[in-house]
C-alpha cells in the first residue's frame, strides 16, 4: 500500500515536470502557407529568439518542418529547409530529414535546422519543401521574421 502511494506521489511529480517549459523564453514559431505532396500537407515555419555573444546582439534563426497526413495509409517524408536574408541574399541550405507520418496524423512542427545572425535591420525569410515516399517534391512553404525585433 505504502508503495503505491509513493509511485503515484512520483508519478504526479513526474508529469508535473514534463508541464513546465523547459525555456520560458524560447520565440514563438510562426508557419507560412501550406503546399502538399500527394496526400501530405506541408508547412514551413520559423522562430527567431534574440541573444548576444559578447558585445554583439544576434538573432538565432531556426526553420520547422509541419506535416498533414491526410491519406489512409502511414507515409515516409523527405524535407528540406533553406534560408537567406530577404534584400539581395543567396539560399543557403540549413537542413533536411525523413520521417513517418501515421496515416491520419499530424508532425511537428519538428526542427529541420538553424542559422545565428548579427542582428540589422533586415528580414530573413526560410523555405521549406518535402516529398512523400514515390510522390514529387511539393512546392514551397515560405516564412519570414525581421531579425532582431524589439
Amino acid at each position: 500500500m505504502r508503495a503505491r502511494c509513493i509511485g503515484a506521489i512520483l508519478s504526479v511529480a513526474a508529469l508535473t515536470t514534463l508541464a513546465i517549459p523547459a525555456n520560458a523564453h524560447a520565440a514563438a514559431v510562426a508557419c507560412g502557407g501550406g503546399v502538399s505532396t500527394g496526400r501530405v500537407a506541408i508547412n514551413g515555419c520559423i522562430s527567431a529568439q534574440r541573444g548576444k555573444e559578447g558585445r554583439v546582439y544576434v538573432r538565432e534563426i531556426t526553420a520547422y518542418v509541419k506535416a498533414r497526413n491526410t491519406g489512409p495509409r502511414a507515409v515516409n517524408i523527405s524535407y528540406e529547409a533553406f534560408f537567406r536574408v530577404v534584400s539581395g541574399g543567396y539560399w543557403v541550405k540549413l537542413g533536411s530529414g525523413r520521417t513517418y507520418v501515421p496515416a491520419g496524423g499530424t508532425l511537428g512542427p519538428t526542427e529541420v535546422g538553424s542559422s545565428t545572425r548579427p542582428c540589422g535591420p533586415v528580414k530573413v525569410e526560410i523555405r521549406v519543401h518535402a516529398r512523400a515516399a514515390g510522390a514529387a517534391w511539393s512546392g514551397w512553404s515560405t516564412a519570414g521574421t525581421a531579425q532582431c525585433q524589439t
